[in-house]
């Protein structure tokens, strides 16, 4: 299996899945956690001699263009993190994201509009995943807050890239953290469930239940069992 400190960037154009769905006011990111993050990973790409063009979603715009919720001022704040220049799409796909994509230099970082301005993102369209995917020529997920969605950009994508993909330094982490309870957990293990969605976490649920000592459920969907 690839992994971050096996494979080689140089040379090489990574799209990368990232997760910028972070908080603005007023056109300004209040909590960059989710923005940190990230920042290993590129660095890694950047540090090899590659390039990484990232995509992400922001909020809830329902497939249509809502300019409060273009990732331009988040792209802005990652070039402080990052302490270098980066460049910005005003679309994800479509002529502008080809032409700066195909321009793009070793070391350069290229942010993509927000995926979710286009139905297609979440209805995982194979055709509209086929234009992001002509974006690179190496797919990184390092997205975990949506690697279980099967969008476009996350499991369709992906297809198109079957000897070059691999998991960024955090989805690996989380991935190998879940691991390590599940797998050979310290007894008596409690999990903790929060979220507004219940549906999103009816499988999961089911899951731990055959696996923990005890399951808490907090936040949002709590009502739900509360009421049940």
């Amino acid at each position: 299996m690839l992994t971050m400190d096996t494979f080689s960037f140089k040379g090489r154009k990574a799209l990368v899945r990232v997760d910028l769905n972070v908080p603005l006011a007023d056109g300004r990111v209040t909590d960059d956690t989710r923005a940190r993050a990230i920042v290993p990973t590129v660095n890694k790409i950047l540090a090899d001699g590659g390039s990484a063009i990232l995509m992400s979603h922001l909020g809830r715009p329902k497939g249509k263009v809502v300019p409060e919720l273009s990732l331009k001022p988040v792209a802005d704040h990652l070039a402080t993190l990052l302490g270098k220049e980066v460049l910005f799409a005003t679309d994800c796909v479509g002529d502008d994201a080809n032409r700066k994509a195909r321009d793009l230099a070793p070391g350069q970082v290229l942010v993509l509009e927000n995926l979710r301005f286009h139905p297609e993102e979440e209805a995982g369209d194979p055709d509209f995943a086929q234009a992001l995917a002509h974006l690179g020529d190496v797919y990184v997920n390092d997205a975990f807050g949506t690697a279980h969605r099967a969008h476009a950009s996350t499991t369709i994508v992906a297809r198109s890239f079957p000897h070059d993909r691999l998991f960024g330094y955090l989805l690996q982490g989380e991935i190998d953290s879940v691991s390590k309870v599940l797998d050979k957990p310290k007894r008596p293990l409690t999990a903790i469930v929060g979220g507004s969605k219940v549906s999103s976490k009816i499988d999961v649920l089911r899951n731990l239940l055959g696996k923990c000592d005890h399951v808490i459920i907090g936040g949002g969907m709590a009502n739900t069992f509360v009421k049940a």
